[in-house]
């Protein structure tokens, strides 16, 4: 359901009800029940190869377009790699603080790069967050050698770990995601990955939302272009070589919603940022609407509540009583008022046999009155 409705302000005194909010509240409350609002992008229209938005608290896509055209991954790679890294820290083979020497064929990578030199002798966590934010290729190979014994082996680990994870259309022939001939995947696929990825180790967002690391006097910025721009947005990871595009795995969450997509083969790093807020702007105006969700509650009305503001073309309210009383209403002036005066109902109801009492009262006082007269006067006679 598109939500209409982002914000209801309502000032009116605690004691009114205005009966369009009861209607609108009956309307709201009944499931099924949708309003159509220009939000969700057409299929198509979006400047990018493919794309795909899902919502992971619901279990829900949102929108795709071209989600299973074949592009090469380009430096999204980056984030099966570092799900292996943590699937070994998470066993036990290896920790955040392992020691990892860099070798001269991983300081050697081309590409974007951490930094890093021959033999250098750095953490599994600096490497983790150089492929994060520095989009560090030299990092990469260093986990892959590490992690997988060689790289060969680490990338046999990669293509296992996607086909396990479901990702049917996905071929990686490096860690790191430079051009490499067979090497693909699709905006579904990486979905897929990410998703996997962000429920079984939330905690890395950290890696991911760090804005800037420095190697040695080598200081690099992540290149997310949400990050600090969009509210809630935590991650994830971008991309890009000439044969794919600018690529992006972008996340963001607003309450207890979080969003989670997917663009691929932009045009620029410009269009690839526009279409991203773009997508979670639409993302997060679509409202949960299925049967039984609490969509406006309304407090009771205390038993003292008389008073009632109407609309001007309604001529009746008709109320049930929890009660067995009867209704104490009563209609006073034309159409925008009706009181409810049980109060003084009853006051009324009690004095009408007082009243009675006394009347008759005063009608056998009288009939006394006359009798003693008439027997004075025969007296008298």
């Amino acid at each position: 359901m598109i939500c209409f409705f982002r914000r209801l302000k309502y000032s009116a005194p605690s004691s009114s009800l205005p009966l369009f909010f009861i209607a609108l509240c009956m309307v709201l409350l009944r499931p099924g029940v949708a309003f159509s609002a220009p939000a969700i992008p057409q299929h198509g229209s979006l400047e990018t190869c493919s794309a795909i938005l899902y919502d992971l608290d619901h279990d829900a896509i949102l929108f795709e377009q071209n989600a299973d055209q074949h592009i090469p991954p380009a430096s999204l790679t980056k984030v099966l790699s570092m799900f292996l890294a943590m699937d070994q820290i998470r066993q036990g083979t290896v920790n955040l603080n392992s020691p990892v020497i860099v070798s001269r064929a991983a300081a050697r990578t081309g590409g974007s790069r951490m930094g890093l030199s021959e033999k250098d002798n750095v953490t599994l966590e600096q490497l983790l967050m150089g492929m994060a934010v520095s989009s560090g290729n030299d990092a990469s190979a260093a986990v892959a050698e590490f992690v997988g014994g060689s790289t060969p082996a680490f990338v046999s680990m990669m293509n296992a770990k996607a086909q396990s994870l479901g990702m049917r259309d996905s071929q990686f022939r490096n860690p790191h995601g430079l051009p490499a001939a067979g090497q693909y995947t699709t905006a579904r696929d990486m979905l897929t990955l990410a998703r996997a990825y962000l429920q079984a180790y939330p905690d890395a967002l950290r890696f991911h939302n760090t804005h800037v690391i420095n190697h040695k006097g080598r200081v690099t910025w992540n290149k997310n272009p949400l990050l600090g721009q969009y509210p809630g947005a935590d991650g994830l990871k971008t991309g890009w070589v000439n044969a794919s595009g600018y690529n992006i795995i972008f996340t963001a969450s607003h309450g207890s919603r979080r969003l989670l997509a997917v663009i691929m083969g932009a045009p620029d790093s410009r269009t690839r940022g526009v279409e991203a807020f773009r997508l979670l702007d639409a993302g997060f105006q679509v409202c949960d609407n299925r049967a039984a969700s609490v969509v406006a509650a309304l407090d009771c009305l205390p038993a003292d509540q008389y008073r009632f503001d109407m609309h001007k073309t309604a001529r009746e309210a008709r109320l049930t009583y929890a009660s067995a009383d009867d209704a104490p209403v009563k209609k006073l002036g034309k159409g925008k008022n009706a009181q409810v005066s049980k109060s003084k109902q009853t006051a009324k109801s009690k004095s009408q046999p007082k009243k009675k009492e006394a009347a008759k009262a005063g009608v056998k006082q009288k009939r006394t009155s006359d009798q003693a007269a008439r027997r004075a006067a025969d007296s008298a006679s």
